[in-house]
């Protein structure tokens, strides 16, 4: 039986991770057990580093993994004799896992010839656009200008006119190897920053990066039903990629104004409208704002404050296309705070008649009036 531990025990992963989740637990394990940054138990770390590595070697080949799955240590050529292939294209991908992080590259010493330059990915850029509320529920185009890095015309992106030479202090290799512990680090040469090559006669344009900053200027579909904080994603939009890498997004973040008569939450809108007491007690018709024009809404008679209506189909509409939300207005019945001499005696009587009424009233309909309202 073979001593190793599980190579899913070591990557701290189930059986039935995804490739991606391999990947990101030799990371984090590589990034903890690295020789470079346990200095006081260097050992120790380089034994972790080297168990996790061969898991990794294992779990992230297809071919390999299905061996390991069905027949253990023992489908990898013998119990206890399989030894990471470092030179395979399954750790071509390192580079990416720990160079970026510890600046340096071809960790066991794998792979050989000249470094190509890496075609780097552009970044992505933010616009803020702030829109009328109206604008959100009805959807509109517009025009806008920003900032992002545009290929050089000039140079067409190269970053030189007049070529490049090989650099002389990593001989073109982009790397300069140095030996730490057990295997050897490959770290980005300061001369070239990983290129290989050192260009000779820059770009004045561009002072030899490829690229240089512009104003662009887009056109831009807003689509009715937008909330505030959504964000429309521009593919491509953003700033040039560096040695011919593709180009970063966009992201438009939209900012919708405050509206003064309305509220909203998700489709819905929410409003409110005052009534007098005697609109409230006899009902009436009044005029509703809408999105559009005002809609006639009938109040029955004995509204209470605070009664909620409801019309269908005045809210936003949804980005699916699949109708839109209704409109809430909630009814404030409006108590005078100064009355005239005759409005006073007026309500005085009003008051006397309420009162009788109410005294007569059975208990049981008493009752029931004051849960309904």
């Amino acid at each position: 039986m073979s001593g190793k531990r599980d190579y899913y025990e070591v990557l701290g992963v189930p059986t039935n991770v995804g490739d991606r989740d391999i990947k990101k637990a030799y990371r984090k394990l590589a990034l903890q057990f690295h020789p470079d940054r346990n200095p006081d138990n260097k050992d120790h770390a380089e034994e972790k580093f080297k168990e996790i590595t061969e898991a990794y070697g294992v779990l992230a080949d297809p071919q390999k993994r299905a061996a390991y799955d069905r027949y253990g240590h023992a489908g990898l050529g013998g119990a206890g004799s399989y030894a990471p292939d470092f030179s395979s294209s399954i750790f071509a991908d390192f580079e990416d896992i720990l160079g970026d992080l510890f600046g340096f590259g071809d960790l066991f010493g794998g792979g050989g010839g000249r470094r190509r330059t890496r075609a780097q990915r552009g970044e992505d850029r933010r616009y803020d656009l702030e829109i009328a509320f109206e604008e959100a529920a009805t959807g509109f185009e517009t025009n806008f200008k920003y900032l992002c890095y545009e290929s050089c015309r000039q140079c067409r992106g190269q970053g030189t006119l007049g070529g490049a030479a090989t650099c002389e202090t990593c001989y073109g290799r982009g790397r300069i190897r140095h030996q730490q512990g057990f295997f050897t680090v490959a770290r980005t040469c300061p001369q070239c920053q990983g290129a290989g090559q050192v260009i000779r006669n820059p770009c004045k344009k561009c002072n030899g990066e490829g690229r240089v900053r512009r104003e662009k200027t887009l056109a831009l579909q807003i689509p009715g039903g937008v909330e505030d904080g959504n964000r429309l994603r521009l593919r491509g939009e953003g700033d040039a990629g560096l040695n011919g890498g593709p180009r970063g997004d966009l992201y438009v973040v939209i900012h919708v104004k405050a509206h003064s008569v309305f509220d909203r939450e998700n489709q819905d809108l929410f409003c409110s409208i005052s009534l007098s007491l005697a609109q409230a007690a006899l009902g009436t018709q009044v005029k509703v704002p809408t999105l559009g024009k005002e809609e006639k809404l009938k109040i029955p008679a004995g509204t209470q404050s605070g009664s909620t209506f409801r019309l269908r189909g005045r809210g936003f509409p949804r980005l699916d296309g699949r109708g839109k939300g209704d409109l809430y207005v909630t009814i404030n019945v409006a108590v005078p705070t100064q009355l005239t001499r005759e409005q006073r005696r007026l309500m005085e009587q009003l008051d006397e008649v309420l009162a009788h009424e109410i005294k007569a009233m059975p208990r049981k309909a008493f009752e029931h009036a004051v849960r309904d309202a």
